[in-house]
Protein backbone atom coordinates (compact mmCIF):
# COMPACT_ATOMS: atom_id res chain seq x y z
CA UNK A 1 0.00 0.00 0.00
CA UNK A 2 1.53 3.11 -1.34
CA UNK A 3 1.39 5.85 1.75
CA UNK A 4 -1.46 9.09 1.02
CA UNK A 5 -2.44 11.26 2.56
CA UNK A 6 -6.53 12.32 3.78
CA UNK A 7 -8.60 14.07 1.70
CA UNK A 8 -8.88 17.94 3.18
CA UNK A 9 -12.23 18.24 4.34
CA UNK A 10 -13.17 20.78 1.20
CA UNK A 11 -11.92 18.42 -1.60
CA UNK A 12 -15.52 17.25 -3.79
CA UNK A 13 -15.60 13.76 -4.79
CA UNK A 14 -16.40 13.73 -8.83
CA UNK A 15 -19.07 10.74 -9.77
CA UNK A 16 -16.90 8.11 -11.56
CA UNK A 17 -14.82 7.72 -8.42
CA UNK A 18 -15.37 4.99 -5.91
CA UNK A 19 -16.38 5.11 -2.59
CA UNK A 20 -15.75 2.92 0.63
CA UNK A 21 -18.12 0.66 2.59
CA UNK A 22 -17.28 -0.66 5.46
CA UNK A 23 -19.93 -3.63 5.96
CA UNK A 24 -22.36 -5.78 3.73
CA UNK A 25 -25.66 -5.54 5.23
CA UNK A 26 -28.25 -3.96 3.97
CA UNK A 27 -28.10 -0.49 5.04
CA UNK A 28 -24.53 -1.11 3.34
CA UNK A 29 -26.75 -2.24 -0.28
CA UNK A 30 -29.12 0.87 0.13
CA UNK A 31 -25.88 3.08 0.22
CA UNK A 32 -24.68 1.49 -2.99
CA UNK A 33 -27.66 1.91 -4.97
CA UNK A 34 -27.90 5.45 -3.80
CA UNK A 35 -24.05 5.89 -4.71
CA UNK A 36 -24.46 4.49 -7.92
CA UNK A 37 -27.59 6.67 -9.06
CA UNK A 38 -25.31 9.32 -8.64
CA UNK A 39 -22.57 7.65 -10.81
CA UNK A 40 -20.23 6.61 -7.86
CA UNK A 41 -18.43 3.33 -7.81
CA UNK A 42 -18.27 1.63 -4.35
CA UNK A 43 -16.32 -0.99 -2.66
CA UNK A 44 -17.31 -3.23 -0.05
CA UNK A 45 -15.12 -4.87 2.94
CA UNK A 46 -17.27 -7.39 4.15
CA UNK A 47 -16.27 -10.70 6.42
CA UNK A 48 -19.11 -12.76 4.06
CA UNK A 49 -18.90 -13.62 0.06
CA UNK A 50 -21.84 -12.03 -1.62
CA UNK A 51 -23.21 -9.84 1.23
CA UNK A 52 -26.29 -7.99 0.60
CA UNK A 53 -24.49 -4.75 0.13
CA UNK A 54 -21.20 -6.71 -1.37
CA UNK A 55 -23.12 -8.54 -4.25
CA UNK A 56 -23.93 -5.16 -5.77
CA UNK A 57 -21.15 -2.94 -5.33
CA UNK A 58 -18.50 -2.75 -8.10
CA UNK A 59 -15.65 -4.15 -5.68
CA UNK A 60 -15.80 -6.49 -2.84
CA UNK A 61 -13.08 -6.99 0.14
CA UNK A 62 -13.72 -9.75 1.99
CA UNK A 63 -11.95 -9.61 5.32
CA UNK A 64 -12.69 -8.69 8.88
CA UNK A 65 -13.15 -5.04 10.16
CA UNK A 66 -9.78 -5.48 11.57
CA UNK A 67 -7.49 -6.86 9.43
CA UNK A 68 -4.87 -4.60 8.34
CA UNK A 69 -4.47 -6.28 4.92
CA UNK A 70 -7.85 -6.46 4.14
CA UNK A 71 -7.84 -2.54 4.97
CA UNK A 72 -5.04 -1.77 3.01
CA UNK A 73 -6.72 -3.05 -0.03
CA UNK A 74 -9.70 -1.17 0.90
CA UNK A 75 -7.74 2.10 0.59
CA UNK A 76 -6.45 0.53 -3.01
CA UNK A 77 -9.49 1.48 -4.08
CA UNK A 78 -10.89 4.15 -2.63
CA UNK A 79 -9.85 7.31 -0.03
CA UNK A 80 -13.57 8.12 0.81
CA UNK A 81 -14.59 5.55 3.79
CA UNK A 82 -18.39 5.27 5.70
CA UNK A 83 -19.97 2.47 7.51
CA UNK A 84 -23.26 1.05 7.81
CA UNK A 85 -22.74 0.18 11.36
CA UNK A 86 -21.68 1.07 15.03
CA UNK A 87 -19.72 -1.77 15.61
CA UNK A 88 -16.87 -1.69 13.31
CA UNK A 89 -14.08 -1.74 15.46
CA UNK A 90 -13.09 2.40 15.87
CA UNK A 91 -9.39 1.31 15.78
CA UNK A 92 -10.33 0.44 11.94
CA UNK A 93 -11.80 3.94 11.39
CA UNK A 94 -8.74 5.30 13.09
CA UNK A 95 -6.51 3.28 11.10
CA UNK A 96 -8.16 4.46 7.72
CA UNK A 97 -8.41 8.11 9.17
CA UNK A 98 -4.84 8.14 8.30
CA UNK A 99 -4.89 7.64 4.62
CA UNK A 100 -8.79 8.28 3.75
CA UNK A 101 -11.38 10.44 4.38
CA UNK A 102 -13.70 8.40 7.10
CA UNK A 103 -16.89 9.25 7.94
CA UNK A 104 -18.33 9.21 11.06
CA UNK A 105 -14.73 9.07 13.04
CA UNK A 106 -13.72 6.94 15.10
CA UNK A 107 -13.77 9.06 17.90
CA UNK A 108 -17.57 9.57 17.41
CA UNK A 109 -18.22 6.06 16.59
CA UNK A 110 -16.24 4.69 19.27
CA UNK A 111 -18.46 6.87 22.06
CA UNK A 112 -21.85 5.58 20.49
CA UNK A 113 -20.30 2.11 20.61
CA UNK A 114 -20.48 2.00 24.44
CA UNK A 115 -23.87 3.03 26.09
CA UNK A 116 -22.08 4.05 29.24
CA UNK A 117 -20.07 6.43 27.25
CA UNK A 118 -22.90 7.43 25.48
CA UNK A 119 -24.99 8.25 27.95
CA UNK A 120 -22.54 9.82 30.07
CA UNK A 121 -21.78 11.96 26.90
CA UNK A 122 -25.63 13.11 26.08
CA UNK A 123 -25.80 14.06 29.97
CA UNK A 124 -22.84 16.42 29.20
CA UNK A 125 -24.70 18.33 26.30
CA UNK A 126 -27.52 19.17 29.05
CA UNK A 127 -29.69 16.78 27.10
CA UNK A 128 -31.95 14.58 29.52
CA UNK A 129 -32.00 10.61 29.37
CA UNK A 130 -33.55 8.36 31.18
CA UNK A 131 -32.28 7.57 35.23
CA UNK A 132 -29.68 4.67 34.98
CA UNK A 133 -26.89 3.06 36.73
CA UNK A 134 -23.44 1.95 35.53
CA UNK A 135 -23.30 -1.79 35.93
CA UNK A 136 -20.10 -3.39 35.69
CA UNK A 137 -20.61 -6.00 38.65
CA UNK A 138 -22.79 -8.05 40.57
CA UNK A 139 -21.95 -5.28 43.59
CA UNK A 140 -23.23 -2.60 41.93
CA UNK A 141 -26.71 -4.08 41.12
CA UNK A 142 -27.15 -4.14 44.59
CA UNK A 143 -26.61 -0.97 45.09
CA UNK A 144 -28.70 0.50 42.60
CA UNK A 145 -31.61 2.85 43.81
CA UNK A 146 -34.96 1.03 44.10
CA UNK A 147 -36.36 4.38 41.58
CA UNK A 148 -34.56 2.34 38.73
CA UNK A 149 -36.66 -0.46 39.04
CA UNK A 150 -38.92 -1.52 36.64
CA UNK A 151 -36.35 -1.14 34.62
CA UNK A 152 -34.36 -2.35 31.08
CA UNK A 153 -30.75 -3.82 31.78
CA UNK A 154 -28.98 -3.52 28.46
CA UNK A 155 -25.54 -4.98 27.73
CA UNK A 156 -23.73 -1.80 27.32
CA UNK A 157 -21.88 -3.39 24.05
CA UNK A 158 -23.02 -4.66 20.81
CA UNK A 159 -26.79 -4.87 21.72
CA UNK A 160 -29.45 -4.21 18.59
CA UNK A 161 -33.04 -5.35 17.96
CA UNK A 162 -34.00 -5.78 21.31
CA UNK A 163 -30.85 -8.08 21.75
CA UNK A 164 -28.51 -7.68 25.18
CA UNK A 165 -31.86 -6.23 26.62
CA UNK A 166 -33.54 -7.91 29.59
CA UNK A 167 -37.09 -6.05 31.51
CA UNK A 168 -36.57 -6.65 35.16
CA UNK A 169 -38.67 -5.63 38.25
CA UNK A 170 -36.53 -6.45 40.97
CA UNK A 171 -32.81 -6.47 42.17
CA UNK A 172 -32.84 -10.42 41.72
CA UNK A 173 -34.19 -9.92 38.68
CA UNK A 174 -31.53 -8.07 37.56
CA UNK A 175 -28.64 -9.84 38.97
CA UNK A 176 -29.82 -13.16 36.97
CA UNK A 177 -30.24 -11.40 33.44
CA UNK A 178 -26.95 -9.70 34.34
CA UNK A 179 -25.74 -13.16 34.76
CA UNK A 180 -27.12 -14.18 31.69
CA UNK A 181 -25.25 -11.64 29.32
CA UNK A 182 -22.01 -13.43 30.72
CA UNK A 183 -21.55 -10.58 33.61
CA UNK A 184 -20.28 -7.76 30.63
CA UNK A 185 -20.95 -3.99 31.54
CA UNK A 186 -24.19 -2.75 31.35
CA UNK A 187 -26.66 0.08 32.14
CA UNK A 188 -29.87 -0.73 34.26
CA UNK A 189 -32.70 2.21 32.95
CA UNK A 190 -35.76 3.33 34.68
CA UNK A 191 -38.62 2.35 32.84
CA UNK A 192 -40.39 5.61 31.97
CA UNK A 193 -44.03 6.43 31.06
CA UNK A 194 -44.02 6.74 27.81
CA UNK A 195 -46.54 8.38 25.23
CA UNK A 196 -44.49 7.92 21.99
CA UNK A 197 -40.94 6.96 20.73
CA UNK A 198 -39.70 9.39 18.13
CA UNK A 199 -36.49 9.48 15.85
CA UNK A 200 -34.76 12.17 13.99
CA UNK A 201 -32.83 11.57 11.22
CA UNK A 202 -30.54 13.82 10.30
CA UNK A 203 -27.13 15.10 8.29
CA UNK A 204 -24.18 16.87 8.86
CA UNK A 205 -21.84 17.99 6.08
CA UNK A 206 -17.80 18.79 6.56
CA UNK A 207 -18.58 22.35 6.36
CA UNK A 208 -20.92 22.06 9.53
CA UNK A 209 -23.89 22.22 7.48
CA UNK A 210 -27.16 20.26 9.00
CA UNK A 211 -30.31 19.01 7.60
CA UNK A 212 -33.00 17.23 9.38
CA UNK A 213 -35.87 14.84 8.09
CA UNK A 214 -39.23 14.75 9.23
CA UNK A 215 -39.84 13.25 12.56
CA UNK A 216 -41.02 9.68 12.77
CA UNK A 217 -43.01 7.86 15.02
CA UNK A 218 -42.09 4.39 16.22
CA UNK A 219 -43.70 1.30 17.04
CA UNK A 220 -41.53 -1.67 18.14
CA UNK A 221 -42.54 -5.27 18.53
CA UNK A 222 -40.60 -8.06 20.58
CA UNK A 223 -37.45 -5.41 20.33
CA UNK A 224 -37.57 -4.74 16.92
CA UNK A 225 -38.65 -2.01 14.91
CA UNK A 226 -42.12 -2.11 13.34
CA UNK A 227 -43.26 0.48 11.76
CA UNK A 228 -41.94 4.69 11.45
CA UNK A 229 -45.11 6.98 10.69
CA UNK A 230 -44.75 10.45 9.51
CA UNK A 231 -46.98 13.16 8.15
CA UNK A 232 -49.94 11.17 9.92
CA UNK A 233 -49.17 11.18 13.99
CA UNK A 234 -49.85 14.53 15.35
CA UNK A 235 -46.66 15.67 16.83
CA UNK A 236 -46.55 19.00 18.41
CA UNK A 237 -44.06 21.19 16.79
CA UNK A 238 -42.70 22.45 20.31
CA UNK A 239 -41.57 18.20 20.57
CA UNK A 240 -39.98 18.19 17.32
CA UNK A 241 -38.22 21.17 17.90
CA UNK A 242 -37.06 19.54 20.67
CA UNK A 243 -35.62 16.51 19.79
CA UNK A 244 -34.20 18.46 16.48
CA UNK A 245 -32.50 20.77 18.31
CA UNK A 246 -31.33 17.99 20.65
CA UNK A 247 -30.06 15.73 17.96
CA UNK A 248 -28.60 18.56 16.06
CA UNK A 249 -26.57 19.46 19.80
CA UNK A 250 -25.34 15.96 19.76
CA UNK A 251 -23.77 15.83 16.56
CA UNK A 252 -21.95 19.23 17.05
CA UNK A 253 -21.15 17.86 20.01
CA UNK A 254 -19.42 15.03 18.53
CA UNK A 255 -18.04 16.40 16.03
CA UNK A 256 -20.11 14.26 13.65
CA UNK A 257 -19.73 14.25 10.10
CA UNK A 258 -22.67 12.17 8.36
CA UNK A 259 -26.05 10.62 8.65
CA UNK A 260 -27.30 10.06 11.91
CA UNK A 261 -30.16 8.84 14.28
CA UNK A 262 -30.94 9.85 17.94
CA UNK A 263 -34.38 7.94 18.66
CA UNK A 264 -36.31 9.84 21.77
CA UNK A 265 -38.95 9.06 24.17
CA UNK A 266 -41.91 11.28 24.52
CA UNK A 267 -43.11 10.69 27.82
CA UNK A 268 -46.77 11.13 29.24
CA UNK A 269 -45.92 15.40 30.38
CA UNK A 270 -44.56 15.74 26.70
CA UNK A 271 -40.71 16.15 27.87
CA UNK A 272 -38.37 14.55 25.65
CA UNK A 273 -35.78 12.35 26.91
CA UNK A 274 -33.04 11.01 24.36
CA UNK A 275 -32.88 6.97 24.00
CA UNK A 276 -29.64 6.09 21.85
CA UNK A 277 -27.70 7.29 19.40
CA UNK A 278 -27.04 5.47 16.11
CA UNK A 279 -23.96 6.61 13.56
CA UNK A 280 -25.67 5.85 10.41
CA UNK A 281 -28.58 5.48 8.40
CA UNK A 282 -31.52 4.11 10.56
CA UNK A 283 -34.02 1.66 10.15
CA UNK A 284 -36.79 4.26 10.49
CA UNK A 285 -35.64 6.56 8.14
CA UNK A 286 -36.35 4.08 5.33
CA UNK A 287 -39.39 6.25 4.36
CA UNK A 288 -37.47 8.54 3.21
CA UNK A 289 -36.40 7.17 0.06
CA UNK A 290 -39.69 7.19 -1.41
CA UNK A 291 -41.36 10.00 0.66
CA UNK A 292 -38.71 13.07 1.03
CA UNK A 293 -36.85 14.99 -1.80
CA UNK A 294 -33.55 13.52 -0.75
CA UNK A 295 -33.43 10.03 1.12
CA UNK A 296 -30.89 8.83 4.13
CA UNK A 297 -28.37 7.10 1.91
CA UNK A 298 -28.38 9.73 -1.03
CA UNK A 299 -27.01 12.25 2.22
CA UNK A 300 -24.97 9.30 3.18
CA UNK A 301 -23.31 9.66 0.03
CA UNK A 302 -23.37 13.68 -0.73
CA UNK A 303 -21.40 13.59 3.01
CA UNK A 304 -18.68 11.27 2.35
CA UNK A 305 -18.45 12.70 -1.22
CA UNK A 306 -18.21 16.60 -0.15
CA UNK A 307 -20.87 17.90 -1.89
CA UNK A 308 -24.07 19.89 -0.98
CA UNK A 309 -26.72 17.98 1.48
CA UNK A 310 -30.02 17.92 -0.55
CA UNK A 311 -33.68 19.18 0.69
CA UNK A 312 -35.08 16.83 3.14
CA UNK A 313 -38.92 17.77 2.70
CA UNK A 314 -42.01 15.63 3.03
CA UNK A 315 -43.41 14.39 -0.41
CA UNK A 316 -46.41 12.75 1.28
CA UNK A 317 -47.57 11.10 4.25
CA UNK A 318 -46.06 7.69 4.77
CA UNK A 319 -45.63 4.60 6.77
CA UNK A 320 -42.94 2.16 6.80
CA UNK A 321 -43.19 -1.41 7.57
CA UNK A 322 -40.22 -3.60 8.29
CA UNK A 323 -40.60 -7.12 6.50
CA UNK A 324 -39.34 -9.89 9.09
CA UNK A 325 -38.12 -13.80 7.77
CA UNK A 326 -41.82 -14.27 9.60
CA UNK A 327 -43.36 -13.54 6.78
CA UNK A 328 -41.86 -17.16 5.12
CA UNK A 329 -43.17 -18.65 7.86
CA UNK A 330 -47.10 -18.49 8.15
CA UNK A 331 -48.27 -21.74 7.27
CA UNK A 332 -45.08 -24.33 6.99
CA UNK A 333 -41.83 -25.13 8.47
CA UNK A 334 -40.14 -24.70 5.14
CA UNK A 335 -39.77 -20.60 3.86
CA UNK A 336 -42.83 -20.02 1.41
CA UNK A 337 -42.18 -16.73 -0.95
CA UNK A 338 -44.87 -14.31 0.20
CA UNK A 339 -47.76 -12.73 -1.64
CA UNK A 340 -45.65 -9.93 -3.48
CA UNK A 341 -48.21 -9.46 -6.11
CA UNK A 342 -50.91 -8.77 -3.84
CA UNK A 343 -48.46 -6.16 -2.14
CA UNK A 344 -47.22 -4.45 -5.61
CA UNK A 345 -51.11 -4.46 -6.77
CA UNK A 346 -51.83 -2.18 -3.69
CA UNK A 347 -51.52 1.65 -4.92
CA UNK A 348 -48.15 4.06 -3.41
CA UNK A 349 -46.91 0.88 -1.87
CA UNK A 350 -42.79 0.67 -2.58
CA UNK A 351 -41.08 -2.80 -1.74
CA UNK A 352 -37.33 -2.78 -1.03
CA UNK A 353 -36.09 -6.27 -0.52
CA UNK A 354 -32.34 -6.47 0.66
CA UNK A 355 -31.04 -9.55 -1.20
CA UNK A 356 -30.38 -11.96 1.98
CA UNK A 357 -30.06 -15.76 1.35
CA UNK A 358 -32.48 -16.99 3.62
CA UNK A 359 -35.07 -16.03 5.25
CA UNK A 360 -35.50 -16.36 9.03
CA UNK A 361 -37.87 -15.49 11.59
CA UNK A 362 -36.86 -12.29 13.60
CA UNK A 363 -34.58 -11.44 10.33
CA UNK A 364 -35.18 -8.21 8.52
CA UNK A 365 -35.62 -9.37 5.16
CA UNK A 366 -37.04 -5.73 3.98
CA UNK A 367 -39.22 -2.90 4.17
CA UNK A 368 -42.28 -1.15 2.23
CA UNK A 369 -43.01 2.31 2.23
CA UNK A 370 -46.35 3.14 1.60
CA UNK A 371 -46.98 6.77 0.58
CA UNK A 372 -49.74 9.15 -0.05
CA UNK A 373 -51.49 12.38 -0.42
CA UNK A 374 -54.07 11.11 1.80
CA UNK A 375 -53.16 9.90 5.62
CA UNK A 376 -56.08 7.57 5.95
CA UNK A 377 -55.49 6.18 2.39
CA UNK A 378 -51.62 5.81 3.55
CA UNK A 379 -53.34 3.79 6.80
CA UNK A 380 -55.77 1.53 4.71
CA UNK A 381 -53.02 0.37 2.40
CA UNK A 382 -50.51 -0.48 4.98
CA UNK A 383 -53.02 -1.82 7.45
CA UNK A 384 -53.70 -4.13 3.79
CA UNK A 385 -49.91 -4.47 3.47
CA UNK A 386 -49.44 -5.83 6.96
CA UNK A 387 -52.00 -8.70 6.51
CA UNK A 388 -51.25 -10.13 3.12
CA UNK A 389 -47.53 -10.15 5.46
CA UNK A 390 -48.28 -11.41 8.20
CA UNK A 391 -46.62 -8.17 10.03
CA UNK A 392 -49.41 -7.36 13.11
CA UNK A 393 -48.18 -4.35 12.83
CA UNK A 394 -49.78 -1.95 14.87
CA UNK A 395 -51.11 1.18 12.61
Amino acid sequence: MSEKQPLPYNTVLQPGQTLGMLGGGQLGRMFCHAAQSMGYKVVVLEPHVASPAGSVAEYEVVASYDDEDGLAKLLDYTNAVTTEFENVPATSLKYLSMQARVSPSAAAVAVVQDRIAEKAFISSQGIDVAPYAEVRTATDLAQVPATLFPGILKAARLGYDGKGQARVKTIDEAIEAFKSFGEVPCVLEAMLPLKKEISVVMARGFSGDVVTFPVGVNTHINGILSSSVVGIESISPLIEQKAKEAAVKIASGLNYFGVMCVEFFVLEDDSVVANEIAPRPHNSGHYTMNACLTSQFEQQVRVLAGMPLGATDLLAPTIMLNILGDSWFIDSQEAKEPDWDKVLALPGVHMHLYGKAEARKGRKMGHVNIVNKDPQQVLHYARQVSEILHLNAHV
